[in-house]
C-alpha cells in the first residue's frame, strides 16, 4: 500500500493562496478518521472532508450574527495581511481565496485567533473556537484560480444554503 507523507505549507509571497479552516467543535469521529487516513490523496481527503462538512452539523457555530461578524471581519478588518479575492462561509468552515502579503502561517494565525476570541465572547463561550491546522492550495494558474474560485462560489448552493451574507468577491459583492 502507498504512503503519502504530509504536505508541508507552501509560503509564496505575491502568490494566490486557496485555504480551508473548520471550527474546533467540527471535528467529529469520522472527520478525524478522514484525517489521520495516511492512505489517502490529500485531495481526495481535502474533498472527502468538505463533503462530510457541508453536511454536518457538528460545530455549525457560523450562522446568525456570527456570520455577519465573520463575514464583515474577513472582508474589512484584513487588509494588511492579505488581498481578498474570494471567500464562503459555511456553517462549520471557511473557504478563503487571497493573494498572499505576508508569511501565510502569520496570515492564518490573525485571522484565526481575533475571529475565535471575537467568537467566543459572541456565544459566551470558552475555549478552542477553531481546529487546529488548515488546508491550502497554492494557485498555479489562471485555470486553476478560475476552478478554486468557481468551487467557492458555488459551495454554499451545493450545500443548499443562499449566497446572500455566506459569499463575498471582489468581483460580484452579493453578501450583506
Amino acid at each position: 500500500m502507498k504512503k503519502y507523507k504530509k504536505l508541508f505549507h507552501i509560503d509564496a509571497l505575491d502568490y494566490y493562496q486557496f485555504v480551508t479552516f473548520r471550527t474546533h467543535d467540527s471535528v467529529d469521529v469520522y472527520l478525524a478518521q478522514l484525517l489521520n487516513n495516511k492512505d489517502l490523496k490529500t485531495n481526495i481527503k481535502q474533498y472527502q472532508i468538505d463533503t462530510h462538512l457541508d453536511k454536518s452539523l457538528h460545530g455549525a457555530y457560523l450562522n446568525g450574527e456570527i456570520l455577519k461578524y465573520l463575514y464583515n471581519f474577513l472582508k474589512t478588518d484584513n487588509a494588511l495581511i492579505y488581498e481578498l479575492i474570494s471567500f464562503v462561509i459555511m456553517p462549520n468552515h471557511v473557504h478563503i481565496l487571497f493573494k498572499q502579503t505576508q508569511s501565510l502561517a502569520n496570515t492564518i494565525k490573525v485571522l484565526k485567533a481575533k475571529s475565535a476570541v471575537d467568537i467566543n465572547i459572541m456565544l459566551n463561550r470558552f475555549g478552542k473556537f477553531w481546529a487546529s491546522g488548515y488546508y491550502d492550495k497554492v494557485i498555479r494558474d489562471e485555470e486553476h484560480f478560475e476552478k478554486v474560485y468557481v468551487y467557492i462560489e458555488n459551495n454554499a448552493l451545493k450545500a443548499g444554503l443562499g449566497l446572500d451574507g455566506r459569499f463575498f468577491s471582489v468581483y460580484d459583492d452579493v453578501g450583506v
